[in-house]
């Protein structure tokens, strides 16, 4: 049986620019789904007095952050390359470490807080690649997970708040 090539890939990006976002996207992706675990365990191991709206809060929060995985692995392949998708890659690419235990509940809201605080740096570090490369698609991709980690890590900081 012959091997298929894969076709070369003409979309008006550079080669190489393609895959400084790619590896960019890599780290956000890895991010994303550190953050996506760290938010589903806390929804299942939060307790106290703000149980019942942490408990929703977070399902609400893991829900959009698994679905913005899959956004971001498709880009990834769109530019034409495999997109991560092994823990041990995750956690070799991601700048968010996986927290130990249960903690309580205001400390779980203080390490989502970091964890989408850290995952909006991962992103907008890439914008000046994207920018260059005229990559109007992952531009737009970064602008929308921005605006959700950035409004997602104040109202948890408002939890904080006396």
């Amino acid at each position: 049986m012959a091997t298929r090539k894969t076709p070369d890939i003409d979309i008006g990006i550079k080669s190489s620019d393609r895959e400084k976002i790619v590896k960019g996207l890599s780290a956000l992706l890895a991010d994303s789904y550190t953050l996506y675990l760290m938010t589903h365990n806390f929804h299942w191991n939060v307790k106290g007095p703000l149980f019942n709206s942490l408990h929703l809060m977070f399902m609400e929060q893991y829900t959009e952050q698994w679905n913005a995985l899959d956004l971001i692995a498709e880009r990834i392949r769109a530019l034409g390359y495999p997109a991560p998708g092994t823990y041990r890659e995750f956690v070799e690419l991601a700048s968010i470490k996986e927290v130990e235990g249960v903690p309580q509940a205001t400390d779980m809201i203080r390490h989502l807080v970091a964890a989408q605080e850290a995952t909006a740096r991962t992103a907008r570090k890439l914008f000046p690649v994207v920018e260059a490369a005229s990559d109007e698609p992952t531009a737009d991709l970064l602008t929308q997970r921005l605006e959700v980690h950035e409004k997602t890590a104040w109202m948890l900081r408002s939890m904080l708040e006396d």
